[in-house]
C-alpha cells in the first residue's frame, strides 16, 4: 500500500487548490437552467431525517454540485471515499465543503464501509451520497449495496440525475460528463423509495431494477428539459 511520504503531501498540496479552482470555473461558467423535483428533498429535509441520494458514477461533477447546494442550507451530507492516499484530495475536498467524509471502499472494505454508512445515517442522520453503479461499473447497473443500506438504516433512496446541453464525454467505464463552459444544466430529483425490511435479501432484485429503470428514466428527463 502507498504511503503519504514528503512528496505525496507535497503534490497532495498544490493539487487540491488547482483541483477546487477547476470545480469552480465549471461549476461558475455553467448555468443551471431548470431543477425538477427538489422539493422533495426540501420536504425530507424540513423533516430532519437522512436519505440517500443517489446517482450515476458519470454524474458526479453536477451531483456534487446540487450536494454543496443542500450542505450550505443546512443538510447533513456525506460521501464515502476511498481509504487508500488516492482518496485524500476528495476527501479534503469535501471537507472542505462541510461535508461528512466516510473512509471506506465498497470493494476493498465492504463489510465496514456498509457498518460506517449504516452508523452515519442511523446514528448522525448524515445522509450518506452512493454512486449507484461505481466505482467500478459496469455502467448504469444499480448497486445491490445501495439496496442493502436503504434497507437496514430505512432511510429512503433519492435517484437523482443531471443533463448538460453540451459536453465532453470521457473514455472511461463510466462515460463521466463534463460540461463545457457557458453551456445549460438541467437536474431531475426523483421519488423516494423506501425499501421493506422484511424483504429478504435474495428477493431485492426487482428493487434493484426498479431504481435502475428509476435513475435512467430522470436522466432522459434531465436531458428532455434542455430540448
Amino acid at each position: 500500500m502507498r504511503t503519504m511520504d514528503l512528496k505525496r503531501r507535497l503534490s497532495y498540496a498544490l493539487l487540491t487548490p488547482l483541483i477546487k479552482f477547476i470545480l469552480f470555473v465549471i461549476w461558475h461558467t455553467c448555468r443551471v437552467a431548470r431543477i425538477e423535483g427538489e422539493a422533495t428533498l426540501a420536504r425530507i429535509h424540513s423533516e430532519g431525517k437522512p436519505c440517500i441520494p443517489c446517482y450515476w458514477h458519470q454524474h458526479h461533477l453536477f451531483g456534487t454540485w446540487f450536494m454543496r447546494r443542500w450542505i450550505k442550507r443546512g443538510m447533513k451530507i456525506g460521501f464515502l471515499i476511498s481509504p487508500s492516499v488516492d482518496g485524500e484530495i476528495p476527501a479534503n475536498l469535501a471537507k472542505s465543503w462541510g461535508a461528512q467524509v466516510i473512509r471506506g471502499s465498497t470493494t476493498r472494505t465492504g463489510a465496514q464501509a456498509m457498518r460506517d454508512m449504516y452508523n452515519t445515517v442511523v446514528k448522525e442522520g448524515i445522509s450518506p451520497v452512493t454512486t449507484s453503479d461505481g466505482p467500478q461499473g459496469p455502467l448504469h447497473v444499480f448497486k445491490i449495496g445501495d439496496i442493502l443500506l436503504a434497507q437496514f438504516t430505512q432511510a429512503p433512496l433519492l435517484p437523482m440525475a443531471y443533463a448538460a446541453e453540451r459536453y465532453w464525454q470521457l473514455n472511461s467505464w463510466d462515460k463521466f460528463i463534463i460540461p463545457k463552459p457557458f453551456t445549460r444544466i438541467a437536474i431531475v430529483v426523483g421519488e423516494p423509495v423506501l425499501i421493506d425490511k422484511k424483504i429478504h435479501r435474495d428477493d431485492l432484485e426487482p428493487q434493484r431494477l426498479a431504481l435502475e429503470n428509476a435513475l435512467k428514466s430522470i436522466t432522459q428527463q434531465a436531458k428532455s428539459l434542455l430540448d
